[in-house]
């Protein structure tokens, strides 16, 4: 179970997603934990995935904040909506709609270009830290290579319904919704990758906190469970933030579109009553 946290928290810090979808398939079909405690041990890592990614991200700047507490009002709504919904509502049919909107938003990240980096200078002359544009959903970031790439949000009520949707998806399936936002902020606003990436980790925290408390309140929080996974996957956030400054956008795009098809195969075969294991 460490091990499962070391991994999901170094993908989920530099793809932006959490490390849930990950925390919850390994912890019912190798451990045969059952689903409801698997989904709130996954809330408690994603809550440790935010605090140690999100911290730094921050400090560097990469993470909007602004940005991230206008969409997490949304998403700690949807958070809490789908806490509640998780013990009274099946989830076979939203399996099956987020497993196919899950394989659009793949091919959709996957062809997406990043914006050509604008040549130092200008209010990039800011030091080696990425900024935010007071009383603006914008900012800009610096590259791997030194460059700056400036950057301003569009499409704020798109990016507010389906922050809404990654809240649902967060209480009811147990993952951080970065699977929904970061595709939300990077392809509905025009947000570069890593700061659609560095954002929603910044985000998840809160949004994991809005269902946990929900299943707590149920017994469903296992401390004997929740603990290693919740230790490991802190150890692989830290590690996933200090790689992520090294690897292309273009990579990190990939990464995640191999993510979301796994987990929207997943998803969709749960749907339909079939499960693997």
């Amino acid at each position: 179970m460490l091990g499962i946290g070391v991994g999901a928290g170094f993908l989920g810090a530099l793809v932006g997603i959490g490390g849930g979808v990950l925390v919850v398939p390994s912890l019912v079909l190798a451990f045969g934990v059952p689903m409801r405690v698997a989904i709130a041990t996954s809330l408690v890592a994603v809550v440790a995935t935010s605090t140690a990614a999100g911290s730094v991200y921050v400090g560097s700047g990469t993470a909007n904040m602004r940005l991230g507490m206008t969409l997490e009002i949304a998403t700690t709504l949807g958070g809490i909506s789908g806490g509640i919904l998780a013990a009274r509502v099946p989830t076979g049919w939203l399996s099956g709609a987020f497993g196919a909107l899950l394989a659009l938003t793949a091919v959709l990240l996957v062809s997406r270009r990043e914006p050509e980096p604008a040549p130092p200078g200008g209010e990039g002359a800011r030091g080696r830290r990425g900024w935010e544009s007071p009383g603006r959903l914008a900012g800009g970031y610096v590259s791997a290579r030194g460059q700056v790439v400036p950057y301003v949000a569009a499409r704020t009520p798109l990016g507010m319904l389906v922050s809404f949707a990654a809240g649902i998806a967060s209480g009811l399936l147990g993952v951080g919704g970065g699977f929904l936002k970061v595709p939300a902020m990077a392809l509905g606003m025009r947000v570069p990758f890593k700061v659609a990436a560095a954002t929603s980790n910044f985000m998840i925290g809160v949004t994991a906190i809005s269902s946990l408390f929900i299943y707590f309140a149920r017994g469903d929080v296992v401390p004997a469970l929740a603990a290693p996974v919740a230790i490991g996957i802190g150890g692989g956030a830290l590690a996933g933030t200090a790689a992520s400054h090294r690897i292309h956008p273009v990579v990190l795009r990939w990464v995640l579109g191999a993510v979301l098809a796994f987990v929207a195969v997943e998803m969709v075969l749960r749907a339909a009553g079939v499960t693997l294991g």
